[in-house]
């Protein structure tokens, strides 16, 4: 899966499961401001990625993923 896929993939569970306005999805957005994602999102948000990509993530996968584009590296670097 390139990186095109998995951009695609993460912006649509994101518009369709966390009902995030498609017009606020940019590389830059901050997950918690611009997302409006709170800490039971984040919860759900690991089990979309369970889902969607096969990959586990734990608490410590998100220590420096502040951007929505540090959120894409992320499941990239697990994906390889």
């Amino acid at each position: 899966m390139n990186k095109e896929d998995i951009i695609s993939k993460i912006n649509d569970f994101l518009i369709d499961e966390f009902e995030v306005e498609e017009d606020a999805i940019s590389p830059e957005a901050n997950l918690k401001e611009t997302l409006e994602l709170d800490s039971l999102d984040f919860v759900d948000l690991v089990v979309a990625v369970e889902s969607n990509f096969g990959v586990k993530l734990i608490g410590e996968d998100f220590v420096n993923v502040i951007k929505l584009h540090d959120f894409y590296n992320l499941i990239e670097r697990k994906l390889a």
